[in-house]
């Protein structure tokens, strides 16, 4: 989810999201870390001793259903790790001042770990830097900062232009291996969309010219609306010459298989993320794919990581390290079963992130 700038404008891209800047990714070799927590228990593989001065707060950047597994994962990390609170705050309206607002006003409510999903991701290490000078734990979710610098503890996101072009790979597929394709997807400023649009030309690259892809159609995430109106100028208006729709924003997937549905025309859809539409769509044959991210994953680890950091159990080896929280293709054949792939990711982040700590 890096929506960038006053996500007024910015924050539909993250909505793309969502995921996350991932520009890198720690490498999955190493020696896990060591030190009396590191039994491994239901908890993870390494225990949190005492969690209970551990204040936890998860922050979008804004209202967006992509971050509504966040509030109940939220609510599991209180239970499963005995903290002293949590709470998850989505009213910083995608505008940076405000989130800061938000971010501001619980830690002077006590709260002392802070898991965040920065709206503009050009300032937002100014932010965690501030936190991180209070003493707080701060971890960077679903969107890294831009640039080369994570002021933060940690970057836990989706590795947007991985995830871009499995998606792309998957339309390709779809479409039998040649045709015309045309990619939907968020704000155009965000380098997070820069990435996905890399993702997909990648892809396309790769057919030897099989599979040709139209401009790219971007700035139709900010609502619903705009990307139906998007989807039916852009099917009015070529869609008899189109054989697939890779969308890489939540409202112009949402958008996109609603239009073709209601079209008629032979255009394989591949989407993002799993919502309840597209899910249906692809149990129907009206979708040929989606792409899903992994937000219980980022709030559940991120939680853990966060909580570990702010009891002093453990402290970052190589703090700002990004992990890649995961991204998994979903089809007809695997709709019923696909989060099964994605919670055994999940349990895999908790073993891949205990070699980036030290622990008492």
């Amino acid at each position: 989810m890096n929506l960038t700038l006053r996500r007024t404008a910015l924050c539909l891209a993250a909505i793309a999201l969502a995921a996350g800047c991932t520009t890198k990714s720690a490498d999955k070799t190493g020696s896990t870390g060591g030190g009396s927590g590191s039994t491994s228990t239901s908890s993870g593989p390494v225990t949190l001793k005492d969690g209970s001065q551990v204040k936890l707060a998860l922050i979008p950047g804004g209202a967006h259903p992509y971050f509504q597994p966040w509030k109940t994962t939220a609510d599991r990390d209180k239970t499963e790790f005995k903290l002293g609170a949590v709470t998850f705050n989505e009213t910083g309206e995608w505008d940076q001042g405000k989130q800061n607002n938000v971010i501001n006003s619980l830690a002077a409510q006590g709260y002392n770990a802070f898991g965040i999903f920065g709206v503009s991701p050009t300032d937002i290490n100014s932010t965690f830097e501030d936190l991180k000078a209070k003493g707080f734990a701060v971890g960077s979710l679903a969107s890294c900062p831009a640039g080369n610098t994570d002021s933060a503890d940690f970057c836990l996101s989706t590795d947007v232009e991985t995830a871009a072009y499995k998606a792309a790979k998957a339309t390709i597929a779809a479409i039998g291996g040649h045709g015309t394709i045309v990619h939907l997807t968020g704000n155009n400023v965000d380098s997070n969309t820069q990435r996905r649009i890399a993702g997909v030309k990648k892809a396309v690259a790769e057919t030897n010219g099989k599979v040709t892809e139209l401009p790219v159609i971007t700035d139709i995430d900010k609502d619903l609306s705009t990307a139906q109106k998007a989807v039916a100028d852009l099917l009015a208006a070529q869609g008899t010459k189109i054989n697939g729709i890779v969308t890489t924003a939540y409202n112009p997937a949402v958008a996109a298989a609603d239009g073709v549905a209601g079209s008629k025309l032979p255009i394989k859809v591949v989407a993002i993320d799993d919502d309840a539409k597209i899910l249906a769509g692809i149990k129907s044959g009206g979708v040929a794919a989606t792409v899903t991210q992994n937000p219980v994953g980022q709030a559940y680890v991120g939680g853990w990581l966060l909580a570990l950091l702010q009891s002093k159990q453990c402290t970052m080896k190589d703090p700002g390290v990004i992990v890649d929280s995961g991204s998994f293709v979903v089809t007809k054949a695997n709709v019923d079963t696909y989060d099964q792939e994605r919670q055994a990711k999940t349990k895999e982040l908790q073993t891949e992130f205990v070699k980036h700590l030290s622990c008492q």
